[in-house]
């Protein structure tokens, strides 16, 4: 893993720059941004902000990528009789608006951000451009990619790892709304479940374990890029996982 070498203050950041990834995808869910309702809530995604912006300030490259749960889910709408792809489209929209959102936070932040997306909407955002999203990155801005891949049936999950893999990132991050980690087993249902601090994504995907979409496993497993799942809850998690910290459950190959 390729790590930043500048010297900071430790009152800054606890951990030394050996044991910090250099660039980072960070994956949330559009769940996060609604603290648990439909819409936007302004106060969350300015905590989000705050912590990405502090670990960009720290000299670590961060992209987002966001889903758009807390507006539509394509494969609920399904269920309710609606055609999967105009559906799978609807929440890739609700995906730029939490992106947009993002953005304003962060730019509020005293940090340049940039938004790309899969579908065209030139207004709001640029398209996605694999060497214009590092030249940002290697610029010190964040950048933030909606609109999923721009195709029905892919889940923000697998384009989390598609997206970590075109920008050579480190470590994708995977924050999860209202679990810490990967368990045994889900600890909503079974209390002796137990939270596994490492695994191999071959581990997870034989105990049946949903943490995230198998074809975003596959995607890392297959290009030995580790994953780090971890709790959205906190005021700095997101920190913490960027930091070295011990946090989560981190899934290698």
């Amino acid at each position: 893993m390729t790590m930043v070498t500048e010297q900071e203050s430790p009152v800054d950041d606890p951990a030394p720059p050996s044991l910090r990834p250099r660039r980072v995808v960070l994956k949330l869910s559009g769940e996060v941004f609604g603290g648990g309702a439909v819409g936007v809530d302004p106060d969350v995604v300015q905590g989000i902000a705050r912590q990405i912006a502090t670990v960009i300030r720290r000299g670590i490259q961060v992209a987002v990528v966001v889903g758009g749960g807390n507006f539509f889910r394509g494969a609920e709408l399904q269920k309710r009789g609606m055609d999967r792809n105009r559906a799978d489209y609807m929440g890739m929209l609700g995906t730029v608006m939490n992106a947009l959102a993002l953005q304003d936070f962060l730019e509020k932040e005293g940090i340049e951000t940039r938004v790309q997306t899969a579908i065209t909407m030139a207004q709001v955002a640029e398209p996605y451009i694999p060497l214009r999203a590092i030249r940002h990155l290697e610029k010190g801005r964040a950048v933030i990619f909606g609109a999923g891949a721009g195709m029905p049936y892919f889940s923000t999950d697998t384009v989390t790892a598609q997206r970590a893999l075109e920008i050579h990132a480190d470590i994708v991050l995977m924050s999860k709304n209202g679990v810490d980690g990967v368990y045994s087993a889900d600890p909503r249902v079974d209390p002796t479940a137990q939270k596994l601090e490492a695994a191999t994504f071959q581990e997870i995907i034989q105990r049946g374990l949903r943490v995230a979409d198998q074809a975003a496993f596959s995607l890392c497993e297959e290009n030995k890029l580790p994953m780090l799942v971890f709790g959205a809850e906190g005021d700095d998690t997101i920190v913490r996982a960027v930091s070295g910290d011990k946090i989560g459950t981190l899934i290698t190959a």
